[in-house]
């Protein structure tokens, strides 16, 4: 690839190719202390995303309990959960994206294989690796906090009261669209190429997506987006309610990521017509 070239007071672009997509099944993956780092990556990330954030939730709770000495209007309130959840979101993702690529949520690395950023291997590797590293972190708090975290609903995902199922889906849907597009649109290496020149810092926007989604959809379902913090959350917690709607928190996130990925990668960038330019250019020699 070429470096920038400043011609007249305006920046030239890097050259540029299409990195090759990920292989759907690379076993040779398996062999390499690279791809188990990048498990553990994404295990230690996602415990330590639900830890903090659970805990947020619950001592706001617990501050504006009134029947407990605590103040409506105390805690960090709405915004300032939303900001635990994006700020955790921007820190790991920083931390962690030159190891596993911060994906921190099934919802997020299901979008990235259907784009063939990963493989299938990895894919199924990294959304176990969240999963239990979610209920590890919630079991953290439970064990610190045990009294707290029954009493406060365990930072448990539900749809709240006087909205519909479909609502909740929506909002699931919505959501996560909104998250892993910021994704695809802050990694996207035509982008990092093209403006080389502009210093975006990717885990910013995408932490910034996520207190935004927060703030939209904190008073509907809590807000799930990923369903790995909303898995944790239930195992942990194994109440009835957080169950039965438990299916939103995966159906809804995995529609978003997908509509997301269709629609950066075959829209957007043009995939699909690109690849039958490249097969009628080979049909025709």
């Amino acid at each position: 690839m070429g470096k920038d070239i400043e011609v007249g007071g305006e920046y030239q672009a890097k050259d540029y190719r299409d990195p090759p997509p990920a292989p759907l099944v690379d076993a040779e993956e398996l062999t390499k202390w690279s791809f188990y780092r990048a498990v553990i990556a994404e295990f230690i990330a996602t415990l330590l995303f639900l830890y903090i954030t659970v805990l947020t939730v619950i001592g706001y709770k617990s501050q504006t309990d009134t029947t407990k000495a605590g103040e409506e209007c105390g805690g960090v309130g709405i915004l300032g959960i939303a900001w635990a959840f994006g700020g955790m979101i921007f820190i790991l993702v920083y931390c962690t994206a030159g190891v596993s690529g911060g994906h921190i949520n099934p919802a997020v690395t299901f979008g990235l294989f259907l784009a063939r950023k990963v493989s299938l291997v990895r894919a199924i590797f990294y959304m176990a690796a969240q999963c239990l590293g979610a209920i590890c972190g919630c079991g953290l708090v439970k064990a610190f906090q045990s009294s707290y975290y029954k009493q406060y609903g365990g930072g448990a995902n539900s749809l709240a009261q006087g909205y519909s199922t479909g609502t909740g889906l929506a909002a699931e849907i919505i959501g996560t669209f909104v998250l892993v597009y910021t994704v695809f649109s802050a990694t996207d290496p035509k982008r990092n190429a093209r403006d080389s020149h502009v210093p975006v810092l990717a885990p910013l926007p995408i932490g910034f997506a996520v207190f935004m989604v927060h703030l939209a959809t904190i008073p509907i379902t809590g807000t799930g987006i990923n369903p790995a913090r909303s898995f944790g959350a239930a195992v942990i917690y194994n109440q009835e309610k957080p169950w039965d709607d438990h299916w939103i928190f995966w159906v809804g996130p995995f529609i978003g990521a997908a509509i997301a990925a269709i629609y950066h990668h075959y829209i957007l960038r043009a995939a699909a017509v690109k690849a039958l330019g490249s097969f009628r250019s080979s049909s025709a020699m």
